[in-house]
């Protein structure tokens, strides 16, 4: 079986028919089963017939317990800008380990982590840094309710920002119980989902100006925040249209609701967050994934006036926060050595990277002649195996066909060494140089004439 190598392709489909079927990975599913829902403890992590186990990782590269060696443009879920095991990232935590792990006090590198945040974006008047994307859309959520005192969120259908009740409805409907695209049915992600929760969330179509105004306007009264993600992944990772957003702000600003920007993923889009090149200020902003240098990390931020609702020494103060892990040393001094080194320039080298990437994936879909298309900004993009593409979650919403379709060609992508997160989206890390993005279109290549031999 084909070892880690350094550059070109991994394996080949021999190295991956011999002695795999009676493998380690296999033995250690079978132990999973016995103590984990699904052999599990995130659903992203299943593969068929077993989940990949890693043994090592470093840059763009992940070998597993078998030793096969494969370039990783997951990276968990898009939060490792670096890749794995960054040598900077790696000697900054190792250093904290030997000072101490967590703290019931303050320490002073989740103050330097807030201040190199805020000059990334001066928006950014006041943070707290929680412990996950979840939790920042969670914390802002309830800083919107406290300054406004109204109960009720809106958002876009389709869209995920994390595990919370409210924020959840609506993440996953389909053609059977989305209702009318101009009042979106409010669908439960979880069978037990209180209506009470339900009554409290507008749904909203994703870049429809009319008809999310129109919405919007009969729970005005009602509203604390509007919650939205630029580039939402599972609407289609398609950046909204500024007239979108613009339309929003306005709406929100007039009627006295607050902004809350999702950029959990999208901060990595630009120096400042994806909102730079919208050139649009929201009330809060919730971060995660990238900025904790693969360390669980959350952080929410926003107008001073704003955050003082979390402030026990502010007459405004209505809003008890704490956290056992907020602020962990350990997360917040390995999201500041990911994100100095992820200045501008590389920033804009990565980012370039992508568009590169993006464009040789266009030129093999038209010489394959597969219906498909590319979406994507910054140092990400998603294909879709359909000819345009989607703008909502209706159009991105993938039939049974379709995900049939769609698991050959990951099946595909994962046999040819590539692992790629599993809607069929890259994100790319600064490792990464035109050898693995060479790499990366050859398997697409190869993936989608396999495709279009199917029929």
């Amino acid at each position: 079986m084909l070892r880690c190598c350094a550059k070109g392709p991994l394996r080949t489909e021999h190295d991956m028919k011999t002695d795999v079927e009676v493998s380690r990975a296999a033995a250690l599913y079978e132990r999973a089963l016995r103590v984990l829902p699904g052999g599990v403890s995130r659903n992203a992590a299943l593969h068929d017939p077993h989940p990949l186990y890693v043994e090592h990782a470093e840059g763009c590269r992940l070998t597993d317990v078998e030793g096969v060696c494969r370039i990783d443009f997951a990276n968990n879920m898009a939060s490792l800008i670096h890749g794995h095991a960054d040598p900077d990232v790696v000697r900054t935590v190792t250093e904290q380990l030997r000072r101490g792990t967590a703290f019931s006090v303050a320490t002073e590198v989740e103050i330097r982590c807030a201040e190199h945040l805020r000059s990334r974006n001066p928006g950014f008047e006041k943070m707290r840094f929680v412990n996950s994307g979840t939790e920042a859309v969670m914390a802002g959520i309830k800083v919107a309710r406290a300054v406004t005192g109204r109960p009720m969120v809106a958002k876009a259908e389709g869209a995920y920002h994390g595990a919370y009740d409210y924020i959840e409805v609506s993440q996953a409907p389909s053609p059977a119980n989305w209702g009318s695209i101009d009042e979106p049915s409010r669908v439960p992600l979880v069978k037990g989902t209180p209506q009470s929760v339900m009554d409290e969330v507008v749904v909203f179509p994703y870049n429809d100006i009319n008809r999310t105004i129109a919405l919007l306007d009969r729970a005005k009264g009602k509203l604390a925040c509007v919650v939205l993600d630029l580039m939402p992944h599972r609407i289609g990772l398609n950046p909204a249209d500024p007239a979108f957003v613009s339309a929003l702000r306005d709406w929100t600003t007039r009627n006295g609701v607050l902004l809350l920007l999702d950029e959990v993923i999208t901060f990595r889009s630009c120096y400042g967050g994806l909102q730079q090149q919208y050139g649009v200020e929201p009330d809060l902003t919730a971060m995660g994934k990238m900025i904790g240098g693969g360390f669980p990390i959350g952080a929410i931020a926003g107008r001073a006036e704003f955050m003082d609702v979390l402030n026990p020494r502010s007459p405004k103060y209505v809003y008890p926060h704490s956290g056992t892990f907020s602020a962990n040393p350990v997360s917040v001094g390995a999201g500041l050595a990911a994100m100095q080194k992820f200045d501008r320039a590389s920033v804009d080298r990565l980012n370039a990277l992508t568009r590169i990437a993006a464009r040789k994936v266009e030129e093999a879909i038209r010489q394959t002649g597969i219906a498909a298309s590319v979406t994507g900004t910054g140092s990400m993009f998603r294909v879709h195996l359909k000819p345009a593409a989607p703008r909502n979650y209706r159009e991105a919403h993938t039939a049974p066909d379709e995900n049939k379709r769609l698991k050959v060609l990951l099946d595909h992508m994962f046999d040819e060494g590539i692992i790629l997160i599993n809607s069929c989206s890259a994100a790319l890390s600064t490792p990464m140089t035109e050898s693995e993005i060479d790499a990366l279109v050859a398997a697409f290549r190869s993936g989608f004439e396999k495709l279009v031999a199917m029929g």
